[in-house]
């Protein structure tokens, strides 16, 4: 009988991780404010010193920073800091580091203004072009909603109904830009429903979306979801208000 061969490491996916944790460490950083616009970052000798990695390491996660937008890096005089103009904020990784890190007034009144621009014309397409599977999702998620005991559920739910109406518009370019803020999403509706007390307040307003849609009324989705986003604005307003000064700093906390 021949005698097993001794497990081989692959070290592949481990480089792989070990430079994504870095780009993420470094991107936080950078979308937290330590490493302003324009400031020169350290380089790979001094990155893998302090975090006790490889050049090849340091060297993979400055590309990834480098696609993102968040740095430039040029030979013989390093990686600098590019302006906020050229980040991107749709890329997944840096809108979650733009999540944790943005002050949370700011990040509320922002995703409030995507959500008005986006989500009713988004259902109306989707009161036009819906497929039976995608009213099933719809209807599932509004279920999940329903039967929520707690805020993640809630909020859960919450995410998947507005996503399964997005996919139901019938417009491929909208699907992406749904994925890539499916978790900011999460961040607003976990805060904003602890801040109604009540996580089934909102149900009806929802169920009125889901008739519209069912329906094929678009006009009516369009009415329904303005009118379930003037909710959520009335309380982004009071967080703003009650935030203002040196407190708005302080951040939000997500269950």
């Amino acid at each position: 009988m021949k005698p097993k061969k001794p497990a081989v490491a692959l070290p592949p996916p481990v480089r792989r991780s070990l430079h994504r944790s870095l780009a993420q460490d470094i991107g936080a950083r950078i979308l937290n404010g330590e490493f302003a616009p324009g400031t020169l970052l350290p380089n790979e000798a001094e990155w893998c010193e302090s975090f006790g990695v490889s050049r090849t390491a340091v060297r993979e996660a400055i590309k990834m920073l480098m696609a993102k937008g968040l740095i430039l890096s040029r030979p013989k005089i390093g990686s600098r800091v590019q302006p906020r103009s050229q980040w991107n904020l749709l890329d997944r990784d840096v809108l979650a580091w733009y999540c944790a890190a943005a002050n949370p007034v700011h990040f509320l009144v922002h995703m409030q203004q995507v959500r008005e621009i986006l989500e009713p014309e988004t259902a109306a397409l989707a009161a036009a072009n819906r497929t039976p599977e995608q009213l099933a999702e719809i209807e599932a998620a509004f279920r999940q909603m329903a039967e929520a005991k707690s805020l993640s559920a809630w909020n859960a739910a919450d995410v998947r109904f507005h996503q399964a109406i997005l996919l139901a518009a019938g417009n491929e370019l909208l699907v992406p830009l749904g994925l890539v803020i499916e978790s900011a999403l999460g961040s607003m509706f976990a805060y904003t429903a602890s801040q109604r007390g009540d996580i089934g307040r909102t149900l009806p307003g929802h169920r009125k979306i889901l008739l519209a849609i069912r329906n094929r009324k678009p006009e009516s989705a369009r009415l329904a979801v303005r009118a379930l986003l003037r909710d959520t604005g009335r309380i982004v307003r009071l967080v703003a208000a009650a935030r203002k000064g040196p407190a708005a700093r302080r951040p939000i906390a997500v269950p």
